[in-house]
């Protein structure tokens, strides 16, 4: 097991989701990625850097004071560990390309702003209208994901929701009718997914093992499986002001920018 040290003087997400990215291209399994987030003076990296110094590995750093990562750098040496600077050789390029200095504020990016507040109530829209939740309210979503169970509807309304767009998701269940609430909104806001029924497949099996139940019946039964994307395809063309995405080998966070876009496209601006 390898571990990989985040070291941030803010919450982290940043370089966390820039090593997951570099990580994608990589097996996985043996990696442990590991916080050591509010690094903010040199008390915090000395602490930081005796963690490592324990359970050696990599560190990738992300620090605005260009003091602390020279303390990190230099103290890194000392104890024979790897480090990498995500965020400085950035800035430095940004800053000559803008022809000014940075203001080098840890946190900046997660400062609490409108834009903040707009996230969480996305965030608590979406949980409360997960799966076929409170449907009396689909009307006041930005956008409305529908389809069979797996498809990956509850990631990519909660990866959405994120990027601060209400989000609402509707299981599609083979002889159970749609809420009527879904056909009295704004059609253009509903995304219908699709995917393969090999991988649907795949994925309701491993579901079912994972949660310890038996991997053989309806659930994952192709020839069923098969049927629901047959009902998807059928409903979706029965709707062409939808917007249809097959998210077969798809990561959620492609889908999401594909959607994203298409809503954009459609509305004109963005929300």
């Amino acid at each position: 097991m390898k571990t990989i040290y985040v070291l941030s003087d803010s919450t982290g997400e940043t370089a966390e989701r820039v090593m997951r990215a570099a990580l994608s291209q990589f097996y996985e399994e043996d990696v442990r990625v590991h916080h050591l987030a509010k690094v903010s003076t040199q008390a915090d990296v000395k602490q930081a850097l005796s963690i490592v110094s324990h359970s050696p590995g990599l560190i990738a750093y992300t620090l605005v004071d260009p003091h602390l990562a020279e303390v990190v750098e230099r103290v890194a040496e000392e104890c024979g560990v790897i480090t990498i600077d995500l965020l400085s050789p950035l800035i430095y390029s940004l800053s000559r390309y803008l022809g000014a200095p940075s203001r080098e504020k840890p946190g900046l990016l997660h400062r609490i702003d409108p834009e903040y507040y707009k996230r969480v109530e996305a965030v608590n829209f979406t949980v409360k209208h997960d799966d076929g939740q409170e449907t009396r309210f689909l009307h006041k979503a930005d956008l409305v994901l529908v389809g069979v169970s797996r498809s990956s509807k509850t990631p990519l309304a909660m990866y959405l929701a994120h990027k601060g767009y209400k989000v609402a998701n509707v299981p599609i269940v083979l002889g159970i009718a749609l809420p009527t609430e879904l056909f009295e909104i704004d059609q253009s806001k509903i995304v219908g997914l699709l995917i393969d029924p090999k991988r649907l497949v795949e994925i309701r099996t491993s579901r079912l093992i994972n949660m310890r139940q038996s991997p053989r019946g309806t659930y994952n039964d192709y020839h069923l499986v098969e049927d629901e994307i047959s009902a998807c395809r059928q409903l979706y063309r029965k709707h062409p002001e939808w917007h249809v995405l097959n998210i077969t080998n798809k990561s959620v966070e492609e889908a999401a920018s594909e959607i994203m876009r298409r809503m954009e496209m459609t509305s004109g601006a963005e929300y």
